[in-house]
């Protein structure tokens, strides 16, 4: 059931941001109680363990009863399907290690802030999902020659604005179908079955694409002769600007480049604040991209004339991405791709030399299509696809006592 809730109920309200000074509001602080992020240390691992992985509910978990799941496969297509969990799980097996990252991720970086689920850096991670090729579904199925998407529909069900749905997303037929691109209908998670969390008994899996398009509890594929116009679809997931909040925007789909460190020495309980001591300091962490693999990962330090990703009114960057007044000394990572794995992040590593006193260190991602982390915010109503570059405070203790 979708549909306009005439009685708001002090609920739906329109999306909004910030005020100068507000902080982070009660509403936003019970979306993070409920929703989680990668602790960064975990990007040691090259597969996230389930319960480290970032989680993002729309909704509720729903109840779901893995012995009577069952998938239709329906709409424009010349043979409809019904499939049961048993016999998805009979048909050949595929796994894909895939990244995936929120939409949202950065979101509560952004000056102004939208109020929404409140993400700094840490809305990532990933693993080897196994199913079946969603291309093999829709092949067995034979789609008809007027069909454009394929829309997806989950059981998780709720309100957004006021309109209350199922959370529904498509995508293209040439995505969808293309056995190139790996879309899965997934069942298990790094080898064991999805976790309530992440979408079982079944969940879809986009490589490349925003963890959006990733609908989760996945319950009815519709093929469809339009393209699909809901919520998710039309209103949610846009780009748009800063003066007209009706305006279409654009889509968000691939995951933009960003590359994050794990965070080096040890924290500050409160503050985070990083601590090591004089002499070599080995940074390392993940880097990826939704528009192709890393080809470059580069370490910088800010030197005190800038502050990396200080934005102006509506975090507005220049052409070349940076910020005013942005003093950076670059180095390469020794950047490790595995081929075997072109959907999932790519390790880099290097060794900087740690001076007594504070230090910011930041890093930038590349990617094939020569797309680079910008150093000043893109900024845009929804908070969508901020890919501001890492920064991290690390303080050099001379000695244990200083520490």
């Amino acid at each position: 059931m979708d549909g306009s809730l005439s009685e708001g109920g002090g609920f739906g309200a329109p999306g909004r941001l910030a005020g100068p000074a507000e902080g982070i509001t009660p509403q936003e602080l019970a979306l993070a109680a409920r929703n989680h992020g990668l602790p960064l240390e975990a990007l040691r691992y090259d597969v996230t363990p389930p319960g480290l992985h970032y989680v993002l509910v729309h909704y509720d978990i729903p109840a779901t009863d893995p012995e009577g799941w069952r998938l239709t496969v329906g709409g424009r297509v010349l043979r409809t399907l019904d499939l049961d969990l048993e016999g998805l799980r009979a048909r050949p097996a595929v796994t894909r290690r895939v990244t995936l990252e929120c939409a949202g991720n950065g979101r509560a970086r952004l000056t102004p802030r939208p109020i929404s689920q409140p993400w700094l850096v840490e809305a990532v991670g990933t693993a080897d999902w196994t199913g079946v090729p969603l291309a093999e579904l829709l092949a067995e199925a034979g789609t008809a020659e007027d069909a454009v998407e394929a829309v997806f529909t989950g059981a998780d069900h709720g309100v957004e604005r006021g309109v209350e749905q199922d959370y529904r997303r498509s995508l293209p037929l040439p995505v969808a179908a293309d056995p190139a691109r790996d879309v899965l209908v997934a069942y298990a998670m790094n080898g064991a079955p999805l976790p309530p969390q992440h979408g079982s008994p079944l969940r879809l899996v986009v490589p490349g694409w925003y963890g959006m398009a990733h609908v989760k509890w996945l319950r009815d594929i519709t093929v469809t002769a339009t393209p699909y116009t809901g919520f998710q679809q039309s209103v949610a997931y846009r780009i748009r600007g800063a003066t007209e909040e009706d305006e279409p925007g654009e889509p968000v789909t691939l995951i933009a480049p960003r590359a994050l460190m794990i965070p080096p020495g040890f924290p500050d309980f409160m503050s985070r604040v990083r601590v090591v001591r004089p002499g070599p300091v080995r940074l390392a962490g993940r880097a990826w991209s939704g528009h192709g693999p890393v080809t470059r990962v580069e370490v910088g330090e800010v030197g005190e004339a800038g502050e990396v990703g200080e934005v102006g009114e509506y975090g507005k960057a220049g052409e070349d991405g940076s910020g005013a007044g942005d003093v950076v000394a670059w180095t390469d990572a020794v950047l490790d791709h595995d081929p075997a794995h072109p959907w999932a992040w790519s390790s880099w590593h290097t060794t900087w030399q740690a001076t007594p006193g504070r230090h910011h260190l930041t890093v930038r991602a590349t990617d094939a299509a020569g797309h680079v982390q910008p150093l000043a915010a893109p900024w845009n109503r929804g908070g969508f696809a901020n890919n501001l570059v890492q920064r991290v405070e690390v303080h050099c203790a001379p000695d244990a006592s200083a520490a």
